[in-house]
């Protein structure tokens, strides 16, 4: 069977040509001189050339040889920072990692955990994307994003859902509305629905308000309506307004006016779960990058209403 050329040929080849001799060449490589010989005569063989011509001082590379090193060189320079690539990104030194989370995840856990990952992996960049409620899971199983933080929406049958925090429903005022000073548990017979500020059915906090607690009177009728947290906060920093939102909402945001109480008789919570695609395996960067998310939420203070899950924080 005729041999075909190989790294191995190229890397003797270069070693013999830098060296000028096949005792230095056989040294640096390793390899016993006979072992080498025999390789750059399998080369030679192969390719119908000679490469080199013996001295009794020196080796001494023939015309073509002289030629042909800048090529060998740059296939084997290539091969080898791939190589280097492949091996850097498998143990978490490059890459890029893209993350699906609600802006209150985000706000929470994941401005906690990425620094915290950047001390021991700084050349991996992180795409950070807060897509709609409706899009979150879809960009989970199209592979768009690696995993995802966010609540079960959909339930897509192709993904895993982790549950990681409940968290609480409750109202959020400004701090002298009387709905905050009242010192007595905050009930939803207690809430007044000319005052209401709702979200709007296309986000996730007003999916879940409409399939979970529509059925009570604050929440029918017309409201004043909003379409994200950023526009909510500043309506209820005017004051006489107040909204109905899990207390991760309001966690991170520069509103010190504005104050959240639990609702209670119902008690109503949300799970925010790691969304995964099931029987995929998540790169070694975003492995590595999800293991330090799970190991801060199990230490970190969380705010009022938000508390861990019952059931283990653990991805297969």
């Amino acid at each position: 069977m005729r041999h075909k050329v190989s790294l191995k040929h190229l890397r003797c080849f270069l070693a013999v040509a830098e060296a000028g001799s096949f005792t230095v060449a056989s040294s640096r490589l390793f390899l016993t001189q006979s072992a080498l010989t025999a390789t750059i005569q399998q080369f030679e063989e192969v390719i119908g050339l000679r490469m080199f011509d013996r001295t009794t001082r020196r080796v001494v590379m023939t015309e073509a040889a002289e030629r042909f090193k800048p090529e060998a060189e740059k296939v084997v320079n290539t091969f080898d920072s791939a190589i280097g690539d492949l091996m850097a990104l498998a143990q978490g030194e490059r890459g890029h990692i893209r993350i699906g989370a609600a802006a209150s995840a985000i706000y929470q856990f994941l401005v906690h955990a990425i620094p915290k990952f950047r001390e021991s992996y700084p050349n991996v960049t992180i795409s950070l994307r807060d897509p709609a409620a409706q899009q979150v899971e879809r960009l989970v199983v199209e592979g768009e994003v690696d995993f995802a933080i966010d609540s079960k929406h959909q339930g897509y049958a192709g993904l895993d859902y982790t549950p990681l925090v409940a968290d609480r429903y409750g109202v959020v005022c400004h701090r002298d509305s009387p709905l905050a000073q009242d010192d007595r548990p905050l009930r939803w017979a207690d809430l007044m629905p000319n005052q209401y500020v709702a979200f709007s059915a296309d986000t996730g906090i007003g999916q879940f308000l409409r399939s979970h607690a529509g059925h009570w009177p604050v929440l029918g009728g017309m409201h004043d309506e909003v379409a994200s947290t950023t526009s909510l906060f500043a309506v209820l920093s005017m004051g006489n307004r107040y909204s109905v939102l899990p207390a991760m909402a309001l966690k991170g945001r520069d509103f010190p006016e504005l104050v959240f109480r639990e609702l209670h008789d119902p008690p109503l919570s949300r799970e925010i779960c790691l969304i995964t695609r099931r029987l995929r395996s998540l790169s070694p960067s975003a492995q590595r990058l999800l293991d330090i998310l799970l190991a801060d939420i199990r230490v970190q203070a969380l705010p009022p209403g938000v508390s861990l899950v019952a059931r283990p924080l653990s991805v297969a």
